[in-house]
Parts: C-alpha cells; sequence; structure tokens
C-alpha cells in the first residue's frame, strides 16, 4: 500500500507542476501578446531581462526568508548555462524576424528530435519503438497546425539553427545540473536568475533596437502599458520556475512534446477571444493528431523500457540539504 500511495503523490505533484507550467506559459503568451501587438511594446529581449529581474527578486527575498538555502554551482557551469539561455532567446527572436512563420514552427518542431539526439548521446537513453512513433505523431499533428508557408534563406538559416541548438541544450542542462549538483528549481533559479538579467539587460536594448529599429528609452511609456508589463514580469517568475521543476521532473524532451500542447492551447484561446478566422478543419485535425500523440507517448514512455536510461554517466555530487520550500527530490530517479 505504500508504494502505491508514493506512486499517486508523486503523479499528483508532476500533474501540479505540468498544470502550473501550462497555467502561466500560456497566460504569458497572451498578456505578451496584447503588450506588443495593441501597446506596441516589441522590445521582446529587454522584456525577457525585466523577467529574469523580478525572478532574481523573488529569490533573494526567499533566501532572505530562509525558504532557500545556500548551495553551490561551479562559475564555469553557470557561465555555460547562461551562454545556451541567451543565445537561445536571441536565437529565438532572431529567427522569427528573419524566417516565415511556417519555417520557424518548422525550427521549433525539431527542438524534439535535437533534444533526442542529446539525451541518446549524453545520458545514453533508449527509447523504444512505440515511444519514437508516439513522438513522431506529435510532431505531425502540431506541424498540420501551425505550419503555412515556407521560405528559408542563409541568414534565417542559421538564426533557426543556432536557437534551436541552443535552446535544446539550455534545457538539457536544466535537467543535467539539478542532478549532477542535487540542486532544487529554487537554488538554480537562484544561480541563473541574476546572471540572465544582468546580461540580458545590458544586451536586451541594444538587440531590441537592431531588429526593430526603436529605442525602448523612448517608448512611450503609460499606466496601462507599464500595468502590463509589471503583469508579464509577474507571470514569467511562475513559467521560469515551473519550467525548472518540469524539466526537472521530466527531462528536456519529454518537457518539449508536453509543452506542444500549450501550442494547442494558444490556437484554442487565440480563437476564443481574438477570433475564428484561422479556425479550419487542417487546424482542427492537426489539433486531434497531436493529443492523440501526445497521450500515446504518455503511456509509452511510462511503460518499462519505453525510455530508459542504459548507464548513469552523470557523476551525483554530495547532496544539499534544503529547508523550507520542498523541492525535486526524484531527480535522478526519473528518467
Amino acid at each position: 500500500m505504500a508504494p502505491a500511495s508514493k506512486s499517486d503523490k508523486k503523479a499528483a505533484v508532476d500533474a501540479a507542476s505540468w498544470m502550473f507550467n501550462v497555467v502561466t506559459s500560456v497566460g504569458i503568451i497572451l498578456v505578451n501578446k496584447a503588450l506588443m501587438a495593441t501597446y506596441g511594446f516589441s522590445f521582446a529581449t529587454t522584456l525577457t531581462g525585466l523577467h529574469f529581474a523580478t525572478t532574481t527578486l523573488m529569490t533573494l527575498v526567499l533566501r532572505w526568508l530562509g525558504y532557500i538555502q545556500p548551495s553551490h554551482l561551479p562559475l564555469s557551469d553557470l557561465l555555460k548555462f547562461v551562454l545556451f539561455a541567451n543565445f537561445s532567446i536571441v536565437g529565438m527572436n532572431v529567427s522569427l524576424m528573419w524566417n516565415s512563420v511556417g519555417f520557424y514552427q518548422i525550427a521549433k518542431l525539431s527542438m524534439i528530435p535535437v533534444s533526442c539526439l542529446l539525451e541518446v548521446v549524453l545520458d545514453k537513453i533508449r527509447y523504444s519503438r512505440d515511444t519514437k512513433l508516439s513522438i513522431s505523431v506529435v510532431l505531425m499533428g502540431v506541424g498540420v497546425c501551425t505550419i503555412t508557408d515556407v521560405s528559408v534563406n542563409t541568414r534565417g538559416f542559421i538564426a533557426a539553427f543556432v536557437a534551436v541548438w541552443s535552446t535544446s541544450l539550455q534545457q538539457y542542462y536544466v535537467h543535467y545540473l539539478q542532478r549532477k549538483y542535487s540542486l532544487g528549481s529554487f537554488s538554480l533559479l537562484g544561480h541563473t536568475a541574476p546572471a540572465q538579467a544582468a546580461s540580458l539587460l545590458l544586451l536586451g536594448p541594444f538587440l531590441d533596437y537592431w531588429l526593430t529599429n526603436k529605442r525602448v528609452d523612448t517608448y512611450d511609456y503609460n499606466i496601462v502599458s507599464v500595468l502590463f508589463i509589471m503583469l508579464s514580469c509577474t507571470i514569467a517568475v511562475g513559467t521560469n520556475l515551473s519550467q525548472f521543476i518540469c524539466i526537472g521532473r521530466f527531462t528536456a524532451v519529454t518537457f518539449q512534446v508536453l509543452g506542444h500542447m500549450k501550442t494547442i492551447l494558444v490556437l484554442i484561446l487565440g480563437f476564443i477571444f481574438f477570433g475564428k478566422e484561422g479556425l479550419n478543419v487542417q487546424v482542427i485535425l492537426g489539433m486531434v493528431i497531436a493529443v492523440v500523440g501526445m497521450i500515446w507517448y504518455g503511456n509509452a514512455s511510462s511503460k518499462p523500457g519505453g525510455k530508459e536510461r542504459r548507464t548513469l554517466s552523470i557523476p551525483i555530487s554530495r547532496p544539499q540539504k534544503h529547508g523550507g520550500i520542498s523541492e525535486a527530490s526524484e531527480l535522478d530517479g526519473k528518467v
């Protein structure tokens, strides 16, 4: 009875973590869409820097209250993570600017096979045939939903290549660092958020000016737009935290696969709130295929042999004791 109870508790925490990520991710997409489309705040990189600055304030308050205990992350690993994460943010913004929407979506879909490759090569993960097929179905369904016109040029391809690999490496590294140094989500955010905030707030205004030919300091700030910026930053705290929690519990590949559920939800909410012009048989068919693939993936990957590590390739540092906030305690066992 005890093992079953423990399994049920873990499943409940997994579901709650995932729902937390879905709600905050979809929420921030809708808020940012209103902020950029309605109020003209098109400074995406600077806004991301503000998100991490707000997240840094959250971690400082929690550390001051004693909910986050001191922990260690080597500077070399921190710099690698920040490099991957910032290239991911910049690469995505540039890729969206230089590529058609269709090729941008193809690039986003390619993160799943790239993440799989990283797990196979670096973590010695083995996928069953059903797991591979289910991932293919998810990719096909989301592709049917989102891919329209596809055109590509050399610089757009390079930007997409950098964005895909840096994002996949950043998400892999979240799981890697949590396992290697026994870091919980709050502790890891406490190390990475300040470095990302500082670097993006320094880089953001220049990059945004290059992308939009507009200066963030000359933007016409008003009460409503500032409130939307504050709302975006507040939701971003939950988005950043939930991403670390989910990748720590599920790994980067599962996070990517389930992440496409957010794409489906954003499409549905977009049709509800912003009109139904784009709703057609192709989109509905793609949604159905994607959802079937996600359910299949969840079932296939949870079966014995569906997704397992052949050898443990990452040395685990001595566990650190954490107090206050409960953090992921099965970082190494969950694949």
